[in-house]
C-alpha cells in the first residue's frame, strides 16, 4: 500500500497534472484535446498522462484511432484512508477536491516547466 500511496502522492505533486485532473472533472477527453490548452509536446503530455494511469487516477482507453483519458476519483480513496489515520484530516471531500484543482487551473499558466 505504500508504493500505492507513493505514487498517488507523486502523481498529484505536479501543477501540469493537477490541472489534468481538473480538466477531466468534466468529462472524458481525447488525449488531443487534453494537450490542446498546454505549451508543451504531445509526447510530453502522454508521459504525465502515464504517470496518473499508473496512479491509477485516471484510465485510458482506445476507441478506434483516439485514445480517450478518464478521471478515476476512486483512487483517492486510499490516500484519504491514510490521512485520516492521523486524526486531524477529513475524508476526502471530492466536491472540495473539484474546487481546489478549478482553483489550480485558473492560477496555474499553460507551460511546462
Amino acid at each position: 500500500m505504500d508504493a500505492d500511496l507513493d505514487t498517488v502522492f507523486a502523481a498529484l505533486a505536479d501543477p501540469t497534472r493537477r490541472t489534468i485532473l481538473t480538466m477531466l472533472l468534466e468529462d472524458d477527453m481525447a488525449v488531443t484535446d487534453v494537450a490542446e490548452p498546454f505549451e508543451m509536446s504531445l509526447a510530453a503530455i502522454s508521459k504525465h498522462l502515464t504517470v496518473l494511469t499508473r496512479a491509477g487516477l485516471i484510465s485510458q482507453e482506445r476507441r478506434g484511432r483516439v485514445k480517450w483519458c478518464k478521471l478515476q476519483p476512486d483512487a483517492l480513496k486510499n490516500a484519504s484512508v491514510w490521512m485520516q489515520g492521523f486524526g486531524q484530516f477529513e475524508p476526502v471531500n471530492l466536491d472540495a477536491f473539484e474546487r481546489f484543482l478549478q482553483q489550480e487551473l485558473s492560477e496555474a499558466p499553460y507551460s511546462e516547466t
